[in-house]
Formats: C-alpha cells, structure tokens, sequence
C-alpha cells in the first residue's frame, strides 16, 4: 500500500524496512504493531538472511514515540505488537543480522530502535539524543541496553541530560559502526547487507543466540550451555549439512555453498 507508514523492499535474501511516516517518522501505536509483524515474517522466513531499518526522508531516523498520537488517546504502556516498540526490541528469536542505517535524528525510541540492530551504520549528519528525561518520561530499553554498550559514566550522562550527540561522538563511543556522506549510506547499507546474505546463516543464527543467552551469564556456565548443546541454535547447526560444508570447502580450497540446513 502506497500510504502504508512502513515500506519494504525486498531483494534476493535481504529486506530493507523504511519506516516513512511524515513528516518526522514518529511511532504510533498501529505503526509499531505493523513493524512487529514485518519484522516477524523476517524472522521466519527462511529465504531471508539480512534485514535493514532505516527512515524515509533525510532529516528523520525516527524521533520514536508520536506524542501527538499520545495526546489523541494512545496509551504509552499500550500494545506495541508482537515485537515489542517498533518491532525489534522484544522480538523473541531473531537470530538473523540486522542494520540499522541512520539516515537523520534518532532521538528517543527512534535511537532504542537502532540500538536493537546488531550494527549501526550513520549519515554524516545524523544526531542522536535520550531526552525522555525533559518530559518526565524514562528511556526503559536505553536504560537498560546503552551502559552495556558504552561506558557506564557516558551512557549515564546521556540518560540522566537527554544532550545531543552526533555521529562522530556516538563512533568514538563505538556505538556507531561507520559514518558515510548521506548519498552514500544506503548504497554502503546494502554492500554490508549482501557480505552477511552471502555467510552460513545456521552460524548467525548460533552466534546471535549465544550472545543473547550469555548476557547475564558466568563465562563457564555460558560456555557450558554451549559445550553441551543446549541452545537450540547451536545444536542445530553442529548436526547441519553447512558445518560439513564449510569443513569440505576448506579442504579442497573453494568457498562454501551454505544451505541453511
């Protein structure tokens, strides 16, 4: 649908979702339920291996929650869908890359939103900032996920000030990946987006989920877990064709087709 705030763009093994809502890409209640269900098919689609997320437009990423939908009756604690706010922060099970490519201000749940991607890419241009604190509000997922990411003292500094930071910063931090003239960003997004697509998803998949599962874990006991094939994906993958594969492949010197199975 041409009026749909989501648009997705479909390539070989690659979804890119453009979150396009003039005119700052903000997220509504409806918005976010439909994301969710994107991002959900994503997941569960085995012909799909790499996701993108970006905006539509130049200036937004995504300011995160629409407060003028807020003002018109939707609740902040309502139902986001099944992926949690903007379909990726609580989406259980999404063992598959996702880029974020941040194409403006990110700023609040719009910077919750990238944050929930495995690597982050950045117009020049982009700024970023946690201001929930100036309208008496609390960056729940930032809260929780930005003093793991960066340093403890600058990750607090940014909740307890919501204070703008550009790209450069936010790259000095390591929270941002690259930075790319803006003309570029896409054309770079989906260069990365194909190397993944190209990989052994069953070792994504493991690789995601072990890092999930060992957030809060001891090393042995993580490594434990692993060792003994506890996790799904790791079991899987060390009974798969692709680990025989990519054995075969690199005895006889050529690169690996990877299946998937």
């Amino acid at each position: 649908m041409t009026d749909s705030p989501i648009k997705t763009r479909r390539d070989g093994a690659i979804l890119q979702v453009t979150l396009d809502r003039p005119k700052a890409n903000a997220i509504d209640l409806k918005t976010s339920v439909l994301m969710g269900e994107i991002f959900a098919g994503f997941r569960d689609d085995a012909e799909l291996r790499v996701a993108i997320i970006t905006g539509g437009g130049g200036k937004f990423f995504c300011p995160g929650w629409d407060l003028k939908a807020a003002s018109d009756g939707d609740a902040v604690d309502g139902d986001y869908g099944v992926g949690g706010f903007g379909g990726l922060q609580e989406l259980r099970d999404l063992n598959k890359p996702v880029i974020a490519a941040i194409n403006g201000i990110a700023c609040g749940g719009g910077l919750e939103l990238a944050l929930s991607a495995d690597m982050i890419l950045a117009a020049d241009h982009a700024t970023f900032a946690l201001p929930e604190i100036r309208s008496g509000t609390v960056a729940d997922a930032a809260s929780i996920k930005l003093p793991k990411r960066i340093p403890y003292h600058i990750a607090m500094e940014l909740l307890l000030t919501g204070r703008w930071f550009d790209a450069e910063e936010g790259k000095g931090w390591g929270l941002i990946n690259e930075i790319l003239p803006a003309e570029q960003l896409m054309d770079r997004a989906w260069e990365l987006a194909r190397l993944l697509a190209s990989g052994p998803p069953l070792v994504y998949a493991a690789i995601k989920e072990i890092v999930r599962d060992a957030e809060d874990s001891k090393f042995q006991d993580a490594m434990n877990r692993i060792t003994k094939r506890q996790l799904q994906s790791v079991d899987i993958l060390y009974s798969s064709e692709d680990q025989l594969e990519g054995a075969r492949a690199f005895t006889e010197k050529r690169d690996p087709v990877w299946k998937g199975k």
